[in-house]
């Protein structure tokens, strides 16, 4: 450790490794203080100048904000860069994300439609009634865990929304097949040759 600090002393800097939210771009650079590292990451994650960025540890999520904790880091020690408003996600969790998140033809997010259906329905939860089928799924399907991160102190509720959902789901399911099967029956008696006698009786 003494060597390290050494190094960033005399200027020569100290390696990194470097990522964005995603994880899918790792890179390698060299620093020998905070700025000049948020400098080389953008270059090398092509990230442009006019975006602000904060600097995590990509572990746990832990801000690295000064020059004085950064002269503490270990060699290749590996740092998130995250953009504007993003926040720290465990790894397992962005790629839940991004599975309830493929983008619409209308260019809008399952991501963002989810979101928005349980803010409405923390607002008011007897809405869960109206919704129709292809929401419930929705619902149902969710991974409560991948967004409690974007909607804090949730988790009860997002898993009993699940749970409720999928219910709602079931029961709603249950009626369009027994109404499917009411017009398939009432089909077949009208188009039946003996309902056609008993007609002209």
């Amino acid at each position: 450790m003494e060597r390290d600090s050494e190094d960033t002393l005399s200027g020569k800097g100290m390696p990194f490794k470097v990522v964005d939210l995603t994880r899918e771009h790792r890179k390698g650079v060299v620093a020998s203080n905070l700025q000049e590292l948020i400098v080389r990451a953008r270059e090398k994650l092509g990230i442009p100048e006019t975006l602000p960025v904060k600097v995590v540890l990509e572990q746990d999520g832990t801000e690295v904000d000064d020059d004085e904790y950064f002269s503490t880091m270990e060699r290749n020690t590996m740092l998130m860069l995250l953009v504007n408003d993003e926040r720290w996600l465990p790894p397992g969790k962005i790629h839940r994300l991004r599975g309830a998140a493929t983008d619409e033809v209308d260019g809008g997010s399952r991501a963002r439609e989810l979101e928005s259906l349980v803010g409405r329905l923390q607002g008011d939860l007897s809405h869960i009634s109206m919704l129709g089928g292809k929401e419930l799924e929705l619902l149902s399907n969710m991974d409560p865990e991948s967004l409690t991160d974007i909607i804090p102190d949730s988790r009860i509720f997002l898993v009993q929304l699940k749970e409720a959902s999928g219910r709602f789901l079931s029961e709603k399911r249950q009626a369009q097949d027994a109404l499917d099967l009411l017009r398939l029956y009432h089909s077949a008696q009208r188009d039946s040759p003996v309902a056609g006698k008993k007609e002209k009786v």
